[in-house]
């Protein structure tokens, strides 16, 4: 089961144990802590280290940032910057959930510093590089995406968090309880669609009424939902032969797997090596032409299409299209 990656930032020696005391708290709520100092980062021979810690923060769907006194190692991947300030806004790049925290000695002494910026001689108690205030105001200028909240232990920081992550989740019900609503809205609106179409097509008595018939029905097939449901895609599928079908799937980063790689009860599969699924098709939707076939909502069975994670090792029957 997918688990959220919460990836912690900061320097490590002054806050080395506030670090352990996170992943603590981290683990214990059945997320995936992600630091330096555990191997959880892979790092390849060939580039930097703090490189490779950009790109973990990529992967991560939280990034906790914890600001102390001390400024830490130079960013050569982005100069002006510590690695833990550039770690923050790689984070803020990519539009990733943030949570920033700021130890209230350091943030109490912040106000002095912006009324003596100006001063050269002035020096401050709680930080070793005024860098760590510059960096500060521009994390306070943020339009969005930048709480900021001002800690004393780890405890005050897991406290928050404990909150926070509970209001996301009950959020996310909420949303999801109005997708639901949402998405029978639509299937209604289609199948009025529909039925006014077919109402306008038999006044008409047109004289290609089969055909007329064949065009509306094939226009709300259901594989066209599936196949966006599975995908996640944001629009409506429409293909109209297996060639189509293949075309928009491999726009979508969706690769046609081997029959000698396929589950048994395949007719057809899609893998996706990014997200680490394929797609399996169970019934064939096309006939000899390889055209679809005209199928209502009655006759569909949503078992035919599914999607699945791929197998880890070498074992399983399709993990040769992997």
């Amino acid at each position: 089961m997918a688990k959220p990656r919460v990836f912690i930032s900061s320097t490590f020696y002054d806050l080395r144990h506030v670090r352990q005391d996170l992943e603590r708290f981290v683990r214990e709520l059945g997320y995936e802590p992600v630091r330096n100092e555990t191997g959880t980062i892979p790092y390849d021979k060939s580039e930097k280290l703090e490189t490779a810690a950009y790109r973990e923060v990529e992967l991560c769907d939280i990034i906790v940032s914890i600001i102390g006194g001390r400024y830490g190692s130079e960013a050569r991947d982005d100069p002006g910057y510590s690695i833990s300030q550039a770690e923050l806004r790689r984070a803020l790049d990519q539009g990733i959930q943030v949570f920033i925290f700021v130890e209230k000695s350091v943030l109490a002494e912040f106000s002095t510093y912006q009324l003596n910026k100006s001063l050269t001689d002035v020096r401050y108690r709680f930080v070793d590089n005024t860098k760590i205030y510059d960096f500060l105001e521009q994390v306070f200028a943020l339009p969005q995406n930048n709480p900021i909240t001002g800690f004393e232990t780890s405890t005050d920081i897991s406290e928050y968090l404990r909150v926070q992550w509970a209001g996301l989740f009950q959020r996310f019900l909420q949303q999801q309880a109005r997708l639901a609503a949402i998405n029978v809205l639509n299937e209604m609106n289609t199948t009025a669609q529909t039925l006014r179409e077919l109402v306008a097509y038999f006044r008409e008595q047109t004289t290609s009424q089969n055909e007329a018939i064949r065009s509306i029905l094939l226009t709300n097939h259901p594989a066209f939902r599936r196949f966006a449901e599975l995908t996640a895609a944001p629009y409506r599928v429409f293909f109209t032969n297996e060639q189509e079908l293949n075309a928009w799937l491999k726009a979508r980063s969706w690769t046609v797997v081997g029959a000698d790689a396929m589950d048994d009860d395949s007719v057809a599969e899609w893998v996706n090596v990014d997200k680490n699924k394929y797609i399996k098709l169970t019934r064939e939707l096309f006939d000899e032409s390889r055209r679809l076939e005209v199928m209502t909502a009655e006759d569909w069975n949503n078992d035919w299409l599914q999607a699945h994670n791929v197998p880890d090792d070498n074992s399983g029957s399709n993990s040769g299209g992997a």
